[in-house]
This record gives structure tokens, sequence and C-alpha cells, in this order.
């Protein structure tokens, strides 16, 4: 057990993402050392982008020239017109300004970061990478939940720490965090050399999210009594009170609800995820006169 412990996650292959066909989304696949010294060895291979993710449609019946990416920072937008375009312009408005610099999505479990994050990537031409899914490649393709089952949340938090120093010496990514990946100071080290961005979301709607699609996946939620949405909103209520502060270190907060206001939403399960991504590449472009990947809100 103590050599199973001391596994590490470990890139098998540096990777020069310039030289790489640009894909919406990659797998990104690590070396492990296991009992008598076997040694798996795959390479970063990009992975074809799942049914439900196809290319966003930019067939209109408008021009994009009537109706800019500032649209939606208006509070104004058509509800006739494809979130789509105004996602591409955006995104093409600030790709410039990104300089190659990697997106690290953070925000508590069920807030969307893999789904923003994948639609991020493919407007930006960058690949994305989900460190959850990293890690359980390192350890042989092992689940979140058994990892913290088998070895403790120590070991998968010191892998997620490594997963993230790779990921931060590449560039032209957009990540998907662990909900407490936030927590250890050393991470936001290797973040900090992106741009970071907090999905902020409402408990009630996290609670509600992951209720509906159930707790197998999400260790933490384990421990919990209860029917599955009262125990999913205490557990996550707690973990707000330890990750809160963390969160808001991140460069940009996009919050849901002020979205949902803008939108005129009452529920904010109701906003689409390319809106939410809209609202994240409104943030994440730096302010003309700095070069610190800081942000106000709207200019």
């Amino acid at each position: 057990m103590d050599a199973l412990i001391s596994q590490s996650v470990q890139l098998s292959t540096w990777v020069d993402l310039e030289k790489m066909p640009r894909m919406p989304s990659s797998s990104l696949r690590f070396s492990q050392r296991c009992r008598g010294q076997q040694r798996l060895r795959t390479c970063l291979q990009p992975k074809r982008a799942a049914a439900w993710h196809r290319p966003l449609s930019l067939k209109v019946s408008c021009s994009s020239e009537n109706y800019p990416a500032s649209v939606l920072e208006s509070g104004s937008l058509p509800a006739s017109f494809d979130q789509a375009v105004i996602l591409k312009n955006k995104a093409d408005e600030i790709e410039p300004y990104l300089d190659g610099r990697c997106i690290f999505l953070v925000g508590m479990m069920g807030s969307g970061k893999t789904t923003v994050g994948r639609l991020l990537s493919e407007v930006l031409g960058y690949s994305f990478f989900d460190s959850d899914k990293l890690i359980e490649q390192g350890v042989g393709g092992t689940a979140v939940a058994e990892i913290f089952k088998l070895y403790g949340e120590s070991f998968f938090r010191n892998n997620e720490t490594e997963v993230l120093r790779k990921l931060s010496s590449m560039h032209r990514l957009v990540v998907s965090t662990g909900g407490g990946a936030v927590v250890r100071p050393i991470n936001w080290r290797y973040m900090n050399k992106g741009i970071s961005v907090w999905l902020d979301v409402p408990l009630e709607a996290l609670a509600r999210r992951i209720t509906a699609v159930g707790t197998d996946s999400r260790p933490l939620l384990h421990n919990e009594s209860g029917d599955a949405y009262t125990k999913t909103f205490r557990r996550l209520s707690t973990l707000w009170e330890e990750r809160s502060e963390a969160y808001t270190k991140a460069n940009a907060t996009v919050s849901l609800e002020n979205i949902a206001a803008k939108l005129g939403d009452e529920d904010v399960c109701d906003i689409t995820p390319t809106a939410i991504a809209i609202e994240a590449l409104v943030y994440a472009q730096p302010p003309p006169t700095s070069s610190h990947p800081m942000f106000t809100a709207y200019a």
C-alpha cells in the first residue's frame, strides 16, 4: 500500500502544442510506475469531440455586424439571435490579448467548468483539459471517487498539484480544475501563470444540478445523511465555508446571478453555457493599459 500511495502523476512526453492540429478538446495521458516496475506510456492525443458537442453553428438570419459581442454586456440580447455568433465574435476580439495564456476555470463542483471550458476552447482554438480526468488517467483510469476511497484525499490533492504544475508550463489551454484545487496556495502559483476565472453559482442551484445527476462521482458528498438534495446542500455549504475566500483569488468572477439579472431570467439554471462562456470572455480581456490579467466590470 505504501508503494501505491507514493505514486505520482508524470507527463510521459513534452508536447509542443503549437505544432499540434487545433482541436476543441484533447486527452492528456500520463505514465505511472506500478508494481513490478511496469510502466504505462502514452502521449498527448487529440480526442474526438462528443456527439453532443458539435462546432458552434454560425448560421443566423441577421448580420452579426448588427449585434457585436458587447450586446450581452448591455443586457439587451435579442432572444432570436444566436448566442454562438456573439461568443465567436468575442473570442476573436480577445484572442490577441490572451497571447496564448492558459485559462483556468475554478469553482464549486457542478458549476459547469467542464461544459463552459469546452465551449471556450473551441471558439478560441485552444486545447481543453479536465484536471480530474488527467488524474484518473494517471492512476490507471481509476475514478476520482475510487481514488479518494483507496488512497485518500491527500494523495489526490498531491497529484492534482502535479497536474496543474505541468499544464501551467504549456500554452493555449483551457483547464477545468477540481472544486478543491483553490485551497492549496501552490496551485495558485501555477494557475497565476495564466488567467483564472471563477464560475460563481448559487449553492441552491448547485445542489439541484448535482442531485439531478447523482452524487456517485462526488466523493466529498458520500458521508452525508438525509434525502439527496438536503445532504448535498448541507455538504456544499460546508465546502463553501472552507473555500469561498480562496475562490475570490481568481483574476475574474463570472456570477450567474448577475447574468440572470441582465438577461431577465428568474432561475440561474435557465442560463445557457454559451451565455456563461460569453461572460467569461468579457472578463478575460486584460485592460488596454495593463498587461496584468486583472479585470474590472464591463468596460
